[in-house]
């Protein structure tokens, strides 16, 4: 529940005409919360006075707003968006707790649909030798089950079966990243946006990021993998494997004529 500091408000009516669910109105002077709302903080963000908060929301980590740190250069980030690669060769060198915990926020405060913020992010890292044993043992029941349902991919994961039956080093779905985040949502585009800005972030912190759809899944597939990973009854809305590029790229990669129709 929205809750406004009276004594601080000056009845400017900002957070009225910003409220989206217009569960907000000004009366005599003062805001008042009208309604139940999605919660979604604009009237925080807004109120010139810092009269609102959300209680059940962790108030600490809003911050003023400083056009010095929170611009972003639009040529740098187009940029720095030209200049991402997909990694599939990682050094062994983990990336640190408080590294993650920034690279994962950048998923939290990730648009959702209603502000539903659905999404669980579960990032598999000092455990990640244990899962990827798992998924290869359940590979053969994984197989049998798409052989009667889903030839492709039977086809695809069968060759990544032998590969690594010859040479357990031979790793095609998990390569030796150094962690794994399985982004689970209740509306799976929710979770694809946020992978986005992950990956954005970990870019900027010097990591590197592959979108993983086998092991999507792979994970749809295995309720054993579901259960380990704790993902409830949420969706997989993406898989991605994380760690430092071993690689370093010269320039960026060309890519076809955009698609634009303007009307």
């Amino acid at each position: 529940m929205i809750q406004i500091d009276i004594d601080k408000c000056i009845g400017c009516k900002a957070c009225e005409k910003d409220c989206p669910g217009r569960a907000i109105k000004v009366t005599d002077g003062k805001a008042e919360y009208a309604k139940k709302c999605i919660l979604c903080g604009h009237c925080v963000a807004i109120c010139p006075q810092n009269a609102v908060s959300i209680p059940d929301c962790d108030m600490e980590d809003v911050e003023e707003y400083d056009p010095q740190t929170f611009h972003v250069d639009p040529k740098a980030f187009l940029h720095a968006v030209k200049f991402r690669r997909s990694i599939r060769n990682f050094t062994e060198k983990p990336i640190p707790r408080d590294t993650l915990e920034r690279i994962l926020n950048a998923g939290r405060y990730t648009a959702t649909a209603r502000n539903s913020q659905d999404c669980r992010f579960i990032l598999v890292q000092n455990r990640l030798e244990e899962f990827r044993t798992l998924v290869w043992q359940e590979m053969p029941g994984v197989l049998e089950h798409l052989k009667e349902t889903d030839r492709s991919w039977h086809y695809l994961f069968s060759r990544f079966y032998e590969r690594y039956q010859k040479d357990p080093q031979n790793d095609t779905l998990l390569f030796n990243c150094t962690s794994f985040l399985v982004i689970a949502a209740d509306y799976p585009l929710n979770g694809a946006l946020a992978a986005v800005n992950i990956e954005n972030m970990a870019v900027a912190e010097g990591a590197g990021a592959l979108y993983s759809g086998y092991m999507m899944r792979m994970v749809q597939e295995s309720d054993t993998l579901k259960t380990w990973l704790g993902m409830d009854e949420k969706q997989v809305a993406c898989c991605m494997l994380l760690g430092y590029p071993r690689m370093t790229y010269q320039r960026t990669a060309p890519r076809r004529k955009a698609d634009i129709i303007w009307r």
